[in-house]
């Protein structure tokens, strides 16, 4: 049982900090796993450049000792090590610039015609979250507030400072539209596992595309100074087969409706 246990959490997806992290989070969307290999290739070419230029440096202090060369040899310039030493970075750095702009670029594309829009406005602090495609009126709407569950209610395999009492619950291998906005102060949007960090700026409206690419519960947490407890505004998305989304949904209008 216990090697059982230790497989899955080796296996397991990381869609939430672990202690002692060194790398980024499971992706769940495209872009998250563009940002992982865009810096699995950058990291590619930092360790031949480690490996280069410290070689350089071990082999100028091993030949050009003081006891073996009690008399340096004086060079005034050298034409070719000069064009080279130019060339080459200019040649690492178009490999790292082409996919980084080609990133930067897709992560600012917004869909067009989105199949969910959800609206997170950050208040002091707590999200509230609004899912405009089912306010038909001022009787039925999806509206709720999502408070951080304090630190001395959690329930067991809840983690510390990244629960909270409703969930953003979206379907899976959907477009969704995030739009983004403040009540008061500045705040941010942000899950690592979904690549997603989508700044609140007060009187403007910013929004960002996801797509959720397999079901699990995604945490993230305002990424934005906003005050004295800052550090209490966890994000939590559940990600669900769509037929569980529409029952999801229902359960959500169903008791405002009978009020009504």
């Amino acid at each position: 049982m216990i090697v059982l246990e230790c497989l899955f959490l080796t296996i397991a997806p990381c869609d939430a900090a672990e202690p002692w992290q060194l790398g980024s989070q499971d992706a769940a969307t495209p872009m998250m796993q563009g940002i992982i290999d865009l810096h699995h290739d950058i990291f590619f070419f930092l360790i031949l450049i480690f490996v280069f230029v410290s070689w350089i440096l071990v082999r100028a202090l091993w030949h050009f000792h003081y006891q073996k060369n009690p008399i340096p040899q004086r060079i005034v310039h050298g034409t070719t090590i000069e064009i080279l030493w130019t060339i080459f970075p200019s040649i690492i750095l178009m490999f790292i610039a082409i996919p980084s702009f080609a990133l930067l670029y897709s992560m600012d594309e917004v869909v067009v015609d989105p199949a969910i829009t959800i609206k997170a406005i950050g208040h002091q602090w707590y999200w509230t979250y609004e899912y405009s495609d089912y306010n038909s009126s001022d009787e039925q709407s999806l509206t709720f507030d999502s408070y951080t569950i304090p630190e001395d209610d959690p329930e067991l395999g809840q983690s510390r400072l990244l629960e909270v009492d409703n969930r953003v619950v979206v379907p899976e291998k959907t477009h969704l539209r995030i739009i983004v906005t403040p009540a008061d102060v500045p705040h941010s949007w942000a899950v690592p596992s979904l690549g997603v960090k989508c700044d609140a700026v007060p009187g403007r409206l910013n929004q960002t595309s996801i797509s959720v690419q397999r079901e699990g519960v995604y945490y993230g947490q305002c990424s934005e100074i906003c005050g004295t407890n800052h550090a209490f505004m966890p994000i939590v998305v559940e990600a669900v087969p769509r037929k569980d989304y529409g029952s999801w949904v229902s359960n959500q209008l169903i008791p405002q409706t009978g009020g009504a």
